[in-house]
């Protein structure tokens, strides 16, 4: 999938603010009540000024409508919250890409294209998902050229909320049965000669991103790296979460109550 300069958002950071919080892949639901927990507290408590959610923030999400009660509505509460005390914006993954304009001015977010270009302090990365960049998941692939047509989307959300969410759990169901068995190292990874030429088409070296469930730092050309982002789980048996801070001084990693604390 190649890029071209139209295609990427831009976003230049306010002087003043001091640090941004990145995190992603919480795959939010009611069944997962610490991780919603850590991440309420993380919204309403960090001290950075903003904090950008770069997908998959909820296991699905099926139309706005759904932001009215349940589950759904708490989690609005909290961005609403969240978004009254600092900048909270917002990147579609592969489980939120119906997330609408109507949920993002009930909450007060700001919306991020996937892949946006952010200059904050004399750095410069490229923002993205991820999953458009693992490539050679040609079903997934598929799958997701087929989920993000426009014509699709009308159709899916002219049906009823009970039968969306019907629909949705018979979906992730699936996704996890296939699933069964695997670890991330098992899945297919965002592609390195197309990040690459992603950053070129940007004017940037560094990309951020989540999906993978990989979180680390590599090398994907000289000249070129990425930051990947961790997925939360802390109702497991092996808890994790963590936040990828920017600062004027660069990235650090940080467990999310050390995001509550530092300045």
């Amino acid at each position: 999938m190649s890029l071209a300069p139209g295609q990427i958002g831009r976003f230049e950071a306010p002087a003043h603010w001091r640090a941004i919080d990145f995190i992603s892949d919480l795959h939010l639901d009611a069944e997962h009540p610490r991780t919603f927990d850590a991440w309420e507290r993380q919204l309403l408590h960090t001290t950075a000024d903003a904090v950008w959610l770069l997908g998959d923030v909820f296991e699905a999400w099926v139309g706005d409508d759904a932001r009215h009660s349940g589950f759904e509505q708490r989690c609005a509460q909290v961005l609403k919250a969240a978004a009254g005390r600092r900048h909270i914006a917002f990147m579609a993954g592969n489980r939120d890409f119906l997330v609408g304009e109507a949920l993002l001015a009930d909450c007060g977010m700001h919306r991020l294209a996937d892949p946006t270009l952010l200059q904050a302090w004399g750095q410069t990365l490229l923002l993205t998902h991820g999953d458009a960049l693992c490539i050679a998941d040609t079903e997934y692939q598929r799958f997701r050229a087929m989920v993000r047509d426009p014509a699709w989307q009308q159709a899916f959300l002219a049906r009823g909320l009970a039968e969306r969410q019907a629909l949705a759990r018979q979906m992730r169901d699936a996704s996890e049965a296939n699933k069964r068995g695997q670890m991330p190292t098992d899945w297919a990874d965002v592609d390195a000669g197309t990040a690459v030429q992603w950053l070129q088409a940007a004017g940037a070296a560094q990309m951020l991103h989540g999906h993978t469930h990989r979180p680390g730092h590599d090398i994907l050309a000289p000249g070129f790296e990425r930051h990947v982002l961790s997925d939360w789980d802390l109702d497991g048996t092996h808890p994790r979460a963590e936040v990828l801070r920017l600062t004027r001084e660069g990235l650090v990693r940080l467990a999310p109550e050390l995001a509550l604390a530092l300045a």
